[in-house]
Formats: C-alpha cells, sequence, structure tokens
C-alpha cells in the first residue's frame, strides 16, 4: 500500500510534452496527469514541499515551506549555507516534490488496498531571485503560508534581507500524478464481498491557537489567525 511516486522517463520523439517538459510516467501511465490547472491547484493546496538535489556526491533531500508565483516555485534559506544555494550556485539539476494525500484504499486485500493521492515533482535549475525582487518574493512567500500576517508585524530589516537568499524554480519540466478512485473490485473477481471495502478521506484542519509565553493574556488573536482558523464555513480545514 504505498503512494506511486511519478517515476518518469523522457518522451520520444512526437509524443506530447506535460506540462512543457519531456517527461512520461512509465508505471500506471494513465495516472499522469497533464492538466496545468490541476498542477497549479496541488501546488497552492500545499505548505510543505521536498528538495532534493546531489551535493558533493552525496543525495540530500530538505522539506521546505514554498510558494508558487505564477510559472515558479519560490523557496528560501539563509545565505550563511545551505545545500540549495550550493546546488544554485553550481547550476546543477534539481528535483522539487509536492505530495497530497486525500485518501485511504481500503480494498478486500491488503495487495489492492491503495491510497487517493495527487502527487508532482518539478525538476530544473534553481535560480537566485534578483535582490531588486527579494522583498516582493519574501512578501509573496509570506502571504502565501500565513495570509495577510506581513499587514501585522514590522517589516523585514535590511540586515534580515541581506541574510535571506530567495530561490526560483521555473514550471517547464514538470510530471505529475494522481489516483482518485475507490477499491479496485468487480462482481465476479472472487472476493468475499461481506467484507467492507472503500474510501476513507483524509481532512486536515488547524488547531486552537496557542499563544506565545510573552504573549499579554487577552490579547486578541490578529485577523490572520482568525481567517485562518475560523474561516467562514467554520471548518478551520487547510488549503
Amino acid at each position: 500500500m504505498t503512494i506511486t511516486a511519478p517515476t518518469d522517463t523522457p518522451v520520444p520523439d512526437g509524443g506530447p510534452a506535460p506540462h512543457g517538459g519531456g517527461r512520461r510516467i512509465r508505471r500506471l501511465s494513465e495516472r499522469q496527469v497533464v492538466d496545468r490547472d490541476a498542477l497549479d491547484a496541488l501546488l497552492d493546496s500545499e505548505l510543505v514541499g521536498h528538495l532534493a538535489a546531489v551535493v558533493d556526491g552525496m543525495p540530500v533531500v530538505v522539506p521546505m515551506g514554498y510558494a508558487r508565483v505564477g510559472d515558479h516555485v519560490l523557496v528560501h534559506g539563509s545565505t550563511g549555507g545551505g545545500f540549495a544555494l550550493r546546488a544554485a550556485a553550481t547550476g546543477a539539476t534539481v528535483a522539487f516534490a509536492v505530495t497530497a494525500l486525500d485518501g485511504l484504499v481500503f480494498a478486500r486485500s491488503l495487495f489492492d488496498s491503495s491510497m487517493n493521492y495527487r502527487s508532482a515533482v518539478v525538476y530544473g535549475v534553481l535560480e537566485p531571485v534578483d535582490p531588486a525582487e527579494t522583498d516582493a518574493a519574501l512578501l509573496a512567500l509570506s502571504e502565501r503560508l500565513m495570509p495577510g500576517r506581513p499587514a501585522e508585524v514590522r517589516a523585514m530589516t535590511r540586515k534580515e534581507v541581506a541574510a535571506t537568499r530567495v530561490l526560483r524554480l521555473r514550471l517547464d519540466d514538470v510530471v505529475m500524478k494522481a489516483r482518485a478512485a475507490g477499491a479496485s473490485e468487480a462482481a465476479d473477481d472472487g472476493e468475499d464481498h461481506g467484507t467492507w471495502a472503500g474510501v476513507v478521506p483524509l481532512g486536515r484542519a488547524w488547531g486552537t491557537p496557542e499563544a506565545s509565553v510573552l504573549t499579554p493574556a487577552g490579547t486578541p488573536l490578529p485577523a490572520s489567525v482568525s481567517a485562518l482558523t475560523t474561516p467562514p464555513d467554520g471548518s478551520r480545514r487547510l488549503p
């Protein structure tokens, strides 16, 4: 029972180029998604991706907060170090993976049990954002992760901005795969249909806000936190 990651191979001459790239799903190819709106929806629904690169001959994978802005994924890190910056400096190809788990699929055998998911891997070379665009890029990252928060807190100092490097990865070479179906079953499959089979959807929700120890008692919640934890439908669900 696994999430089947988007394994891929270059598309032969004359084949389609999903999302502008040249990759095709090899296993369970019918699950490949080539719709750009679906890709944007996946990237916009999650908050964390995994950035992978080979650094000094060793594979490295790091989870990172990110934001999609137009045709790029933005990530950031310290100018003082980090494999992402080194990968950017050398022009090495990296991979950035994002996965949304939508539910568990309970079949009548463990072999047929599965997961419903949406998964994408972006390949390319990280590009440092121009210093003149750093402020806007950091604002876009902050607004994606904590909508409305930048307007409630002090501006970043020049020292803080100088200590932060923003990188971007263009959405030119992407492969996406998804499963959104019930349990595999057929009337004549020989299984005991008295055993329950189906899907358990996965929902995520924000918890009750917890103030820091130095926040005075009774301090009202800022609008950004209230909007995040108490949306109009009252669900507290993640986007």
